[in-house]
Order: C-alpha cells, then sequence, then structure tokens
C-alpha cells in the first residue's frame, strides 16, 4: 500500500508545481497587463497549489475534486471571460487546466480516501 501513497503524493507534488507554474506565467509569458486573464492565473494557480499542499499531508478525496474542478475551470476560463485571443494565455490555462485535471482525476479514480492497510 505504500506504493498508493506515493503516486498520491506525486499527483499533489505535480498539482503544486502546475499551480505555481500557472501563477507566475502572466509574468514570464507577458500577459500580466491583460488584467483578467493575469487574475485568473494568479487566483486560480495559487488555489491549485494550496490545495495540491494540503492534500499532501492529510489527503482527502475533497482536495481531488476541488484542483478537478479548478483544472476545468482553468481550461474553459479563456472562453468564458473573453481572453481568448491572447494565445499566451490561453495556452498557459489550458495546458496547466489539463495536467491539473488529469492529476486529480486519475488521483480520484486510482485512490480513495479509504485508510492505508498496516498488513
Amino acid at each position: 500500500m505504500l506504493k498508493t501513497f506515493e503516486n498520491r503524493s506525486a499527483f499533489d507534488v505535480v498539482n503544486i508545481a502546475a499551480g505555481l507554474g500557472l501563477a507566475i506565467t502572466p509574468w514570464i509569458l507577458g500577459y500580466a497587463a491583460l488584467t483578467t486573464a493575469a487574475w485568473i492565473a494568479w487566483l486560480v494557480g495559487a488555489a491549485i497549489a494550496v490545495v495540491a499542499c494540503i492534500a499532501l499531508f492529510a489527503f482527502s478525496e475533497w482536495q481531488q475534486w476541488v484542483n478537478t474542478a479548478l483544472g476545468v475551470w482553468s481550461v474553459a476560463a479563456p472562453w468564458v471571460l473573453s481572453f481568448s485571443t491572447n494565445s499566451s494565455a490561453t495556452i498557459s490555462h489550458v495546458v496547466v487546466g489539463l495536467i491539473v485535471a488529469a492529476a486529480a482525476g486519475y488521483s480520484l479514480w486510482n485512490g480513495s480516501d479509504k485508510p492505508f492497510s498496516t498488513a
């Protein structure tokens, strides 16, 4: 069962990195002046990283559901909030959103809230 814990941790680390990556992309990719896209990147990126940190230390299924939803929102945000004309912002939101949703979704599918066996 230790392997299941390691898999959960790996997906949480991936989501921490992806969330932090999204949070810094407005400066790196030069769309910090695009207010809506930048604020979504900062807020959603920080939220993803915080939820993944919580999951890393105290796994519960709700954290994976929240990060799955945040990942889906990150993918949809460029079109819902009308900043899809900026390719840097759109690509960063979509790529990070897909990574986060996939990692959290797989973590939900592969492992559950069940306690680890000592046997």
